[in-house]
């Protein structure tokens, strides 16, 4: 369904789902249930015909667990990152990791960005 080279409006849509999902997401757990998913893709005029849908949520949902990890859906998407982009997300994420915790708080992003 969204496979192939994304347009303008693909990254959009895409990028707006991402934005739509953690807004959904009320508990934060990084999951959607299947009303979610199906709500968000009427959000954002995609019509998806009610057996593709059930074909579609299957791919998602591997684990049938009734919910989606939206992790696993940009992944399904995008695919895996190449090991250059993986590489280069490595280098970013030491530079932004000032006291090699292993996390980086906010302030510490704060600190190398703007998104100005």
């Amino acid at each position: 369904i969204f496979r192939g080279t994304l347009s303008k409006r693909g990254v959009r849509v895409i990028t707006g789902l991402g934005k739509y999902f953690r807004q959904v997401d009320k508990n934060r757990n990084g999951f959607l249930s299947q009303a979610a998913f199906k709500e968000a893709l009427k959000v954002f005029h995609l019509e998806v015909p009610e057996g593709d849908f059930e074909s579609l949520w299957l791919i998602l949902d591997d684990s049938k667990s009734d919910k989606v990890d939206y992790g696993e859906f940009t992944r399904a998407i995008f695919g895996e990152m190449s090991e250059y982009r993986k590489a280069f997300v490595r280098k970013a994420y030491m530079k932004l990791d000032f006291s090699k915790t292993g996390s980086v708080p906010m302030v510490d992003v704060r600190k190398c960005y703007c998104a100005r």
